[in-house]
């Protein structure tokens, strides 16, 4: 058996078992591809331990820059921010008031690590602040303000210092875009946003409706026609030296406020109690006797009432006439016979005093009541003036007649030329953009109001006429001049025109007042085609000048061409 073994060469002998060596050769194999699956399943782990990391960080940086995060300090609260008073805008939508997040800085002692530090930053960085008095608040270790309605620039100063102790408390104030140019319209907000003054004041209810928060109140005025009148109206104050002025421009058709004017004005933003009187709303409180301004409504009443024509003829009119105590006169003669409208054209007092003595003091009395220019105001704000009351005496016929004796505010004034060239409508004028009523009261005939129209027109073309400054191409200017005295300072003047136009069928009113003009001694006028220097301290050489030079500036903007004056155009040329 075991020779049979032997001569198989491929036979150990010595081998104890046949299947010895596959077995240990089996155990390594299999010890080896053990260890190999841990190391594997390790390396599967790690990679998705890391995989899972990155994309648990992609998710979160994804988040991040897809939702805009705001940073507080501890003060700070997530509550959204809803604004305590909505928007103002002008006619086209441009801002004028709008309330906005700012700070308060204070100050809590129980956050501050280093004190001396603190101090000393304080007092590099504002080297007028009371260190002393801030170094006893930090030691009593109560919760104090630094500084009340900080600024951006004050905030980010602060905010660079590095200090936990400085807390930054959030609050809604109210900021005006234009700062200056509305003051007298606008008002102000105290600081815990109630309306204090002018549109905040009387529409501060309805600023602070939170169901109309993103819905804006929409003004008359136009912030292009504000800023180009008040800039004529400033350079103008230079040009007279004048101590103040105001303007109105107003559609005449629907009564709506375009631009408010009055100098000198202030900063609103500054939020300071004004109480010098020289900073009263001049158009809507100012009260004064505006002279001339009076005489288009005694001729007006004439025409209505068909008392006098245009070309009626008054004549033999005196020089001076005496009246009671009084003696009336004209500034410069006239001829003794002159028709209705010269009388305008020129201004002459004794000639209008004896239209008025035809018309009568009953007619006269229902043309003020109807026309309310006594009356204060009906605007939406509240700064509005009352005309001084009078009665009705010796001689108040004759001195209402030319606009001496009798009282009303510049406001009241331009609504009623309004009326007198709008075909005779009485109109309410208004700052806020409102549906027209279409209840009218007649004040005059529309015959009447084409007949003033074209009168007005020549006080400004006429060679007699008192307005020829005023006559800009193209925009066939009419109107009516105005000087008296002031009537609160009888030693100064109050010069004023109130213009419309186009005259054939006028859109626009514009006032124009100068109080106390001087007379500009430098500056060259343009005068009928000739250059000459001012000598005359007059309305007609003042404040139609800058209502000349406002109209010019303004026109293009109100979008007046001049093929839309054709018609007038060929009038003029007929007569």
């Amino acid at each position: 058996m075991i020779k049979k073994l032997k001569k198989n060469k491929n036979i150990n002998v010595n081998q104890t078992s046949f299947y010895f060596e596959d077995y240990l050769e089996t155990n390594k194999k299999n010890k080896f591809t053990q260890k190999n699956n841990i190391f594997h399943d390790r390396i599967y782990l790690l990679f998705f331990l890391f995989f899972s990391l990155i994309l648990i960080f992609g998710i979160r940086i994804i988040h991040v820059s897809l939702n805009k995060i705001e940073v507080y300090n501890k003060t700070d609260s997530s509550k959204e921010f809803t604004l305590l008073r909505r928007d103002i805008v002008d006619r086209n939508g441009i801002l004028i008031s709008r309330n906005i997040k700012s700070y308060h800085a204070a100050i809590d002692p129980k956050l501050i690590t280093n004190k001396d530090n603190f101090l000393i930053k304080l007092r590099l960085n504002y080297p007028d602040i009371n260190i002393k008095k801030i170094e006893k608040k930090i030691n009593h270790g109560k919760y104090f303000y630094l500084k009340k309605r900080i600024n951006q620039s004050d905030k980010k100063k602060l905010w660079n210092l590095g200090e936990k102790g400085i807390i930054f408390e959030p609050f809604q104030t109210r900021i005006y875009t234009h700062a200056n140019l509305f003051s007298h319209i606008i008002g102000q907000v105290d600081y815990d946003n109630y309306g204090v003054s002018g549109i905040e004041k009387y529409f501060d209810k309805d600023l602070k409706n939170r169901n109309l928060a993103n819905q804006a109140l929409k003004l008359t005025l136009d912030v292009n026609l504000q800023h180009l009148i008040s800039k004529e109206l400033n350079n103008a104050l230079k040009t007279f030296s004048s101590n103040g002025g105001a303007s109105l421009l107003m559609n005449v058709e629907n009564g709506e406020i375009l631009s408010l004017v009055s100098l000198p004005n202030f900063n609103i933003n500054e939020r300071k109690e004004v109480k010098d009187k020289k900073y009263i709303n001049k158009i809507t409180k100012g009260v004064y006797e505006l002279g001339s301004i009076f005489k288009t409504f005694t001729v007006a009443i004439a025409l209505d009432n068909e008392i006098v024509s245009p070309k009626t003829i008054i004549q033999d009119i005196p020089k001076s006439i005496n009246c009671s105590r009084y003696k009336i006169s004209d500034i410069k003669e006239f001829p003794k016979d002159l028709t209705v409208e010269d009388i305008l054209i020129r201004s002459s007092n004794i000639g209008t005093l004896l239209i008025a003595r035809k018309v009568g003091e009953e007619k006269f009395k229902k043309f003020i009541k109807d026309t309310e220019l006594l009356n204060s105001p009906d605007l939406e704000i509240e700064e509005l003036g009352k005309p001084i009351n009078f009665n009705w005496n010796k001689c108040k016929l004759e001195t209402v007649s030319y606009g001496h004796g009798i009282t009303t505010t510049p406001l009241q004034a331009t609504t009623v030329y309004a009326a007198l060239v709008n075909g005779g409508i009485k109109i309410k004028p208004s700052l806020v953009k409102i549906k027209n009523d279409k209840k009218s009261n007649r004040i005059i005939s529309k015959q009447t109001s084409d007949k003033i129209n074209k009168i007005l027109r020549k006080v400004v073309i006429d060679k007699e006429g008192t307005a020829s400054l005023a006559d800009v191409d193209g925009y066939y200017v009419a109107g009516k001049t105005g000087t008296s005295q002031n009537y609160q300072n009888k030693n100064k003047n109050l010069n004023s025109f109130i213009s419309v136009f186009p005259s054939h069928k006028p859109k626009y009113a514009l006032l124009v007042m100068l109080e106390n003009p001087q007379v500009a001694k430098d500056l060259i006028y343009d005068y009928r085609g000739m250059k000459i220097k001012g000598t005359r301290n007059e309305a007609g050489w003042n404040s139609v000048y800058v209502a000349g030079k406002i109209i010019k500036k303004i026109g293009p903007i109100l979008a007046i061409k001049n093929n839309d004056f054709s018609y007038q155009y060929v009038v003029e040329k007929i007569n």
